[in-house]
């Protein structure tokens, strides 16, 4: 089973026609609908945005790869616990996976056939990551410490132009899937692009040192979901991603070269009453990850696996609560209108990110 490629080409050539024929907005709902049914079935989705390069894409991973092979000592220097690692470096070490804290996630683990349970880690996950934020914030908001200022390493003079130009370009191709979700869904085009609007945003790669961890097995980021709306990354140059799709068969995801891998979160969740669920995932060494660090090593290549991850968010300030038609859904009442920035928190809570002790 293969995700479903999207070319957004067609969709941003038919929304920008102030006049579009008849068939042009058939072809137009058959791809938003295209979109709306692989979030729900798969709870992911591969795209390609003509306004996103490889080109791009390999920028960004190589700045984040001269970042990572830094000392630990000079990552540190970016860490900022205090705000909840919501911005700066995250070391490995402190993100825990759900799967580890969560009993309700362990009774669903135990009930998924043998053949598609996830890898079973033995601690918190062996990463670092960078938050650094994307967009404009809100000048008043009740969570400011999920709208921190960024924080920029020394040493990389192009650091708040590479991440604010691939950031940026990765929020556009969200928004985009974002419309046509709403539309395949029978929402208003802007039903989900209106909440996102100055939404913390964060930009979020993982690093991974597969000299000190590349055995295979390794679990980089236990079974988990993600807290925020949609969540889109640009091709690894290490494969490890493995997806559970809605009917519970677990899936090693492949990304085209020149194209982006689109995942639903729990707010997506909660706007659709259940109708979507948080795409469950992890990353694994894998055999093939094990290819691919010989590869790399006999090309003299960096061996960080780094993911070029970007969280689009609802805005804190917007409500959480099931939109449209999803308010008389049958799991509606699961989902009660709630702060998108105290869902957040508490989330990162759970996940030991706010400094509470779970491990």
């Amino acid at each position: 089973m293969d995700l479903p490629v999207v070319d957004l080409a067609p969709y941003l050539e038919i929304a920008a026609c102030s006049d579009p024929t008849a068939e042009e907005e058939a072809h137009l709902r058959s791809m938003c609908a295209a979109v709306s049914a692989s979030l729900r079935d798969t709870g992911a989705l591969i795209v390609k945005d003509p306004r996103c390069t490889a080109q791009d894409n390999d920028r960004f991973l190589d700045m984040m790869e001269s970042y990572f092979e830094r000392s630990d000592e000079f990552k540190r220097l970016q860490e900022r616990p205090q705000l909840h690692y919501q911005v700066g470096a995250t070391p490995e070490g402190i993100e825990v996976p759900r799967s580890l804290v969560d009993e309700e996630m362990q009774e669903k683990i135990k009930k998924i056939p043998k053949e598609y349970q996830p890898a079973t880690p033995s601690g918190p996950d062996p990463k670092w990551r960078y938050m650094w934020r994307v967009g404009p914030r809100p000048l008043n908001t009740s969570f400011k410490e999920l709208n921190a200022e960024p924080v920029i390493p020394d040493g990389f003079p192009e650091w708040k132009e590479t991440m604010d130009f691939w950031g940026s370009k990765m929020i556009s191709a969200i928004e985009v899937v974002a419309e046509m979700a709403a539309i395949g869904f029978g929402l208003s085009k802007d039903a989900f692009t209106s909440l996102m609007n100055q939404g913390p945003h964060l930009l979020a790669p993982t690093g991974s040192d597969l000299k000190k961890h590349g055995s295979e097995g390794t679990v980089f980021a236990g079974f988990h979901y993600d807290l925020n709306f949609l969540t889109i990354h640009g091709r690894s140059r290490f494969p490890g991603l493995n997806i559970w799709v809605r009917s519970g068969q677990k899936m090693e995801v492949k990304v085209p070269l020149g194209c982006l891998l689109i995942q639903t979160g729990k707010q997506l969740e909660w706007l659709t009453g259940g109708e979507c669920l948080a795409g469950m995932h992890e990353v694994v060494v894998t055999n093939r990850t094990l290819e691919a660090i010989e590869r790399a090593r006999q090309e003299n290549r960096s061996l960080w696996r780094v993911s070029s991850t970007l969280f689009g968010h609802i805005a804190s300030d917007a409500l959480l609560k099931p939109l449209g038609q999803f308010e008389e859904g049958p799991l509606a009442s699961n989902y009660p209108p709630m702060y998108a920035g105290e869902y957040v928190e508490q989330e990162l809570s759970a996940i030991n990110l706010k400094g509470v002790a779970l491990m």
